[in-house]
């Protein structure tokens, strides 16, 4: 199943510098107020109305105030992240961020003591002074912020938000956004594929290979009575039945490093926790020759989140299998490594203080994050708060990643136009985004080529195709020009001006930077607890999505960082300046003509309601059978795969 929702209303244009992200957004307004420009989201528009809010529901919030000094905090992160800077390495510790750059004591109390006067309780404040959470009704939030609410309907959804930019008094210096006010975040997504629903059990049905093309329609010519044809002119194989770890770790030259990322911290952002998730692991490692997590996994609840449900678009089971996969990607890259869960405890408003909470307290070197929103279509009042932790993170040496998307560029395949975009958060500046590869793993566990993920679906049924291949755009790996940021100063060079200029003359943050395996064809074997017609247990599956990729991507960058002996901290700048070399493969395009025949249940777990029969193109998006995206794979840097694939032991000795 394909868990993505789709969010693209409305559309901004342009590319607006970085600096529009700044303190800046805040105004002076009338009657003693300041003005939080950017509060009301794309979508929040007339067109859309549906309705008021119910004035006495709960609400809860976060009053995010800016760093001092933002550019200095800028600068340090950028020193100390760029090989080439005499500062290279030379981290700060979270007290020493807090020191220079955290909102004072005095400006978190006027806020709270003004929340408090509001009406609103108040529940927390990090160590970093980054925000105030306070949680009240909207009829208070109306009054304190001086704005009305209304429903609006975006996408099958009734979603809340101020139909005017907030404000707030004048006495009240640092503040820069207010976050959970709308429902902008009601948004996010995972980034896993599966065929399967999130909750009920899946099987991968037979025929499959144990590795690419072990079995083709040749080999095996007719499965469960149906006679598969020949397509681009000549056999196709079965998609592989998900590669198990001791496959990926030597396609990615694991196995012959001598690494295992001891001494090394990733940390996962979901929401909820699967309460089988250690019991489930274990049994993974068990069968795949991996250590136990005893000793190596830690999960956590950040301080200040908002355990009451906010509204009833809640979708704990969905995330479990999130959960699994991040964690049991991580394990295989990086057995040795700890690893800390860090999970919101709803999913669609907490992610950003679970995040803060990671960056604040240092609880990890690398975080990697598999959710993200479709599209940047988020009020600048979302997207500031979430930059600023992340800037945080690049000055103490946490590397952190998100996937860049499953949804291509967001226009669908149909037509390659004007509303292309990468997703937030992976087109931050001060992200590691990852893209996602079709893979192929031959026998005895070998690397025999990658190519970008994009993909075409078509379904056979005994009476001929119900759309010749390539059919429909499916899903792919997300990326693009970024329409909220300027090109970032290691992109200088190795992004081509075709792609960083996609919207005019100004230069833009292009995604992805990096990219590993994502295509659910060619995707990994994961083992969770499901729920089965006959009971729930623990069964495995192939699962696939950027949602791989970043935690694949993850784990080896643990193993770089202990091959280094220390944190290589926001690698981006590292990434490219390696650009060209043996640290990556360059994954390029490998033309239409290839894909891979999917077997599936009907009902997803048996044989009971028969099989469907469905041919998957890699690697489309360039016009054949109608699929046409912005984004391309190719020679050199690509918006579908960054500077490449990590490439064993070069990718390990990155500086």
């Amino acid at each position: 199943m394909n868990l993505r929702t789709r969010a693209s209303v409305g559309l901004v244009t342009g590319v607006i510098a970085l600096t529009a992200l700044s303190p800046g957004i805040i105004s002076a307004a009338a009657g003693g107020r300041t003005s939080l420009s950017g509060s009301v989201p794309a979508w929040a528009n007339a067109a859309n109305v549906k309705g008021s809010v119910d004035a006495s529901a709960a609400v809860g919030f976060r009053v995010y105030l800016g760093w001092r000094d933002q550019a200095g905090a800028e600068a340090l992160a950028r020193s100390v992240s760029d090989p080439r800077s005499s500062s290279y390495g030379k981290f700060v510790t979270p007290a020493q961020f807090r020191q220079q750059f955290a909102p004072s004591q005095a400006q978190i109390g006027a806020i709270q003591t003004w929340l408090r006067n509001q009406g609103f309780t108040v529940d927390y404040t990090p160590s970093n002074n980054h925000y105030v959470a306070a949680e009240g009704t909207y009829a208070q939030a109306a009054a304190a912020f001086a704005t009305t609410f209304k429903t609006y309907s975006v996408k099958g959804k009734i979603v809340r938000s101020p139909a005017t930019d907030l404000s707030v008094p004048v006495s009240l210096t640092g503040v820069s956004a207010v976050l959970g006010l709308d429902d902008s975040a009601m948004f996010v997504h995972t980034n896993r594929i599966t065929d399967a629903p999130p909750v009920a059990g899946f099987r991968n049905a037979p025929p499959c290979s144990s590795y690419w093309a072990q079995k083709t329609t040749a080999t095996d010519p007719s499965p469960h009575g149906v006679t598969l044809p020949n397509v681009y002119g000549t056999a196709q194989p079965y998609a592989p039945c998900g590669y198990t770890p001791a496959q990926l770790r030597g396609a990615y030259g694991v196995t012959t490093s001598g690494l295992d990322g001891t001494g090394q911290t990733v940390a996962i952002i979901d929401a909820y926790a699967s309460p089988t998730i250690v019991s489930d692991v274990n049994r993974y490692s068990a069968d795949h020759g991996l250590p136990s997590l005893n000793g190596l996994f830690t999960q956590v609840v950040a301080p200040g989140t908002f355990r009451r449900p906010q509204n009833p678009a809640q979708d704990p089971q969905g995330w479990s299998g999130e959960e699994t996969l991040d964690i049991e990607a991580v394990h295989s890259m990086a057995p040795g490594a700890k690893i800390v869960y860090v999970g919101a405890p709803n999913n669609y408003q907490d992610l950003d203080a679970a995040l803060n909470h990671v960056v604040d307290r240092h609880l990890a070197q690398i975080v990697t994050n598999s959710y993200g929103f479709s599209t940047e279509l988020l009020p600048r009042g979302f997207v500031k708060p979430y930059n600023d932790t992340f800037i945080q993170a690049a000055a103490e040496g946490i590397g952190v990643y998100f996937s860049s998307g499953d949804n291509g560029d967001e226009t669908g395949g149909q037509a390659a136009n004007a509303a292309a975009t990468p997703d937030w958060p992976a087109s931050s500046p001060w992200v590691t985004a990852v893209g996602g590869t079709s893979l192929a793993v031959g026998a005895s566990n070998i690397y025999l080529w990658e190519t970008g993920w994009q993909t075409g679906t078509a379904e056979y049924k005994s009476t001929g195709w119900v759309a010749q291949p390539p059919g429909v755009y499916l899903y792919g790996s997300g990326g693009g020009t970024s329409r909220l940021f300027a090109q970032p100063w290691y992109q200088v060079g190795v992004v081509p001006n075709i792609m960083s200029q996609a919207h005019g003359t100004a230069k833009g943050r292009v995604v992805p930077d990096v990219s590993a395996i994502a295509d659910p064809q060619t995707g990994m074997l994961i083992g969770q607890t499901q729920t089965f017609p006959d009971g729930s247990y623990y069964d495995t599956y192939r699962i696939g999505g950027t949602s791989l990729a970043s935690p694949i991507t993850a784990g080896l960058a643990a193993l770089a960082d202990q091959k280094l002996g220390h944190a290589h901290g926001f690698i981006n700048p590292a990434l490219y300046a390696a650009y060209g070399s043996t640290s990556f493969r360059d994954v390029d395009s490998i033309g239409d003509s290839h894909g891979v025949w999917r077997v599936n249940y009907t009902n997803s777990v048996d044989a009971s309601a028969g099989y469907r029969f469905i041919f998957r193109t890699l690697n489309v998006g360039d016009g054949t059978g109608g699929i046409s995206l912005t984004i391309h794979t190719g020679s050199g840097y690509d918006n579908v795969t960054g500077v490449g694939s990590p490439n064993g032991a070069g990718f390990f000795n990155l500086p």
